[in-house]
């Protein structure tokens, strides 16, 4: 089970948002790249990180503080927004992204997602952003017709590298990961799930090291750590000692 702290960008900036709402962005950070080495010196592994202008805009918006968040760390780096055609997949790969995650164009053009996991195995994720069981897209501005189950079973065999499932309802909130659904999901693929949306506190750590949650891949924490909800040394702690034991 990974944690990945992430990494919003909005404006060259650090920021979170609430329910995926551009209107409502806290910036935590004005230097993502320093806030990428704060995550490496706390010591997590992989590093989850979005560009918002590019989820909107259909193209890279943010690629500077990306680049400069490359050569801040070593840990490897994932990222989404904005991301729609094999030349950026490949550009950002080439730069140094370990993998990056495909949202909309999974939705709107599977077999981009199809050719690319299978030219470079293991480096392709598939975002899927739910509200109300539908999958949203262009940066959560638009809501699809068809569900995360739906779209995840689309790409079975096709050697993706992990689903990352984000309840839009609670991202950002602190209410808690949706685990009923992400586990519900996860139990009907083979493809590893990443729980995401809403990651609150200690209680979410556990909860994820928990029976029931073994299928999951991990999950993305956000503002929890930003207001100091979340103890990095704690939950680090909780997963390594759930890691030896297994």
């Amino acid at each position: 089970m990974i944690l990945f702290p992430a990494v919003d960008l909005k404006n060259g900036q650090c920021v979170r948002l609430e329910q995926g709402d551009m209107a409502r962005a806290t910036v935590f950070n004005l230097d993502p790249a320093a806030q990428a080495r704060a995550f490496a010196a706390q010591g997590f592994e992989y590093l989850h990180v979005v560009d918002l202008d590019g989820a909107f805009a259909g193209k890279p918006m943010n690629a500077h503080a990306v680049e400069a968040m490359l050569k801040a760390v070593t840990m490897p780096v994932q990222l989404g927004g904005g991301i729609r055609d094999l030349k950026t997949i490949e550009a950002w790969l080439d730069k140094g992204i370990t993998r990056v995650i495909i949202g909309t164009a999974a939705v709107r053009d599977p077999e981009l997602v199809k050719g690319a996991a299978k030219k470079f195995p293991g480096r392709v994720a598939v975002g899927l952003d739910a509200r109300d069981g539908k999958v949203a897209v262009e940066g959560w501005a638009e809501t699809s017709h068809v569900t995360a189950l739906e779209i995840a079973q689309r790409f079975e065999d096709a050697g993706v590298a992990a689903i990352i499932f984000t309840d839009i309802a609670r991202d950002g909130l602190l209410k808690g990961l949706n685990l009923d659904a992400t586990i519900a999901l996860a139990d009907r693929i083979s493809i590893p799930v990443i729980a995401s949306g809403g990651f609150a506190s200690i209680d979410d750590v556990k909860a994820l090291l928990a029976p029931r949650a073994k299928k999951l891949a991990g999950a993305i924490v956000g503002r929890a750590l930003y207001d100091g909800r979340l103890d990095p040394a704690a939950a680090l702690e909780l997963i390594k000692s759930a890691r030896t034991a297994a």
